[in-house]
This record gives structure tokens, C-alpha cells and sequence, in this order.
């Protein structure tokens, strides 16, 4: 496993009704909802270290700090930028912005922990 400060990814997606608030029931405007300004930067993490992990290992979402600071509205596309900023054993701790163009819509952190998959899921079941 090489997981190292540094590592970075990048997300696109352009904004589609499905996305807005309205569709994700998080409010009551037609523009790009808070649950997928999440859900983008947490993509942007997982591609930051999926190609240098151990098979049989993933990482989880275990915290996160997002300020949404802007509206985009359906049709624009924005980029998620995740770069891992530091490696603490298994906790990966990622500093996220998310652009429309040269705006930042939402920026934050998001720490996921580095877990064996099987006993993860198996954990999930037997609970």
C-alpha cells in the first residue's frame, strides 16, 4: 500500500434535475442539492487512493466538514478536486473543493478510515 500526502483526484459532473435539492428532498430550489455536493467530493477521496490500496481493503467515510457556499444551477458542471492530506495509520484525512468554472461551490474535509472489506461488511450484517 502507497498512500502518501499528495495523492489527488478529480470529479466531474454536470448538473442534472436529479441533483437539485427539489429532487433530494434537501430544499426547495431547483439548483445543485448539498447531498451531492457530498456525495462528489467523497467520490473525489475513494479516486484519490482506489489504485493504491491493497486488494481486499477499501476506505469509509467516517467524517466530514462541507461548506456549501455557492448555487450552480442545472446544466453547469462542476469539479470535485480531493487531495489526501495526511495518512495517520488507517485514518486518510482529504482537504475537497468543488468548482462550477472558477467558483468554489462547496470545500471541506473528509476523513475516511481504511478497513478490510469482508469484516466490514460482514459487521454490518451480523449487527
Amino acid at each position: 500500500m502507497d498512500l502518501v500526502a499528495g495523492l489527488r483526484a478529480r470529479v466531474e459532473l454536470t448538473v442534472t434535475d436529479a441533483d437539485t435539492a427539489q429532487a433530494l428532498g434537501s430544499g426547495d430550489v431547483p439548483v445543485l442539492g448539498t447531498p451531492r455536493v457530498l456525495a462528489l467530493a467523497e467520490a473525489a477521496t475513494v479516486a484519490a487512493t482506489a489504485s493504491r490500496i491493497d486488494p481486499g481493503t477499501t476506505t469509509v467515510g467516517t467524517r466530514v466538514e462541507l461548506d456549501h457556499k455557492a448555487p450552480t444551477p442545472v446544466g453547469h458542471t462542476v469539479v470535485a478536486e480531493a487531495t489526501l492530506a495526511k495518512v495517520d495509520g488507517r485514518r486518510l484525512l482529504f482537504e475537497v473543493r468543488v468548482r462550477d468554472r472558477e467558483i468554489t461551490v462547496a470545500e471541506g474535509r473528509v476523513e475516511r478510515v481504511l478497513v478490510d472489506r469482508h469484516r466490514f461488511v460482514q459487521q454490518a450484517f451480523d449487527a
